[in-house]
């Protein structure tokens, strides 16, 4: 498994769970650029709708060593393939209990691109601030019993 990007910012910003694999609805030109990692998850988000899951806000680079003029949009919402149980199953958590669905990384399985994606809740500014102080006080603990 090749990990292609990260989405550092979902993990920052949200308290994250329920990570599914997804694939990804791709033109080939973009199959290509995606391989030699021309993405970026970041600011993007999955909306559910209409039995479907739809990847907005995805940069995907232009591949530049196509013969093709044709440029396409490289912020055009792509559809994400999901079992239908679970299309329902992130539809109901997204409607009832305001979550929502965030892409947190992609990468290559057997040679197909994957997108996985997870249910998150936003945080406060204090539970900011209260991870941060957590990750102070581990780096600090870890510091002192290196050098013991």
């Amino acid at each position: 498994m090749k990990i292609l990007t990260n989405n550092k910012k979902v993990f920052h910003n949200f308290f994250v769970s329920d990570f599914v694999e997804a694939g990804i609805a791709l033109k080939g030109c973009e199959v290509k650029s995606v391989r030699s990692g021309g993405i970026s998850l970041d600011e993007s988000y999955c909306l559910v709708k209409d039995g479907e899951v739809l990847l907005k806000n995805c940069y995907i680079k232009p591949y530049d060593k196509t013969s093709s003029k044709l440029e396409s949009d490289t912020r055009r919402s792509r559809k994400l393939l999901l079992h239908k149980a679970e299309i329902q199953k992130l539809e109901r958590m997204v409607r009832e209990k305001g979550f929502a669905v965030m892409p947190t990384k992609a990468y290559l399985k057997d040679g197909l691109v994957k997108i996985e994606i997870a249910l998150a809740k936003g945080k406060k500014l204090y539970d900011k601030r209260a991870v941060l102080r957590e990750k102070a006080i581990k780096r600090d603990i870890d510091q002192t019993l290196k050098n013991l």
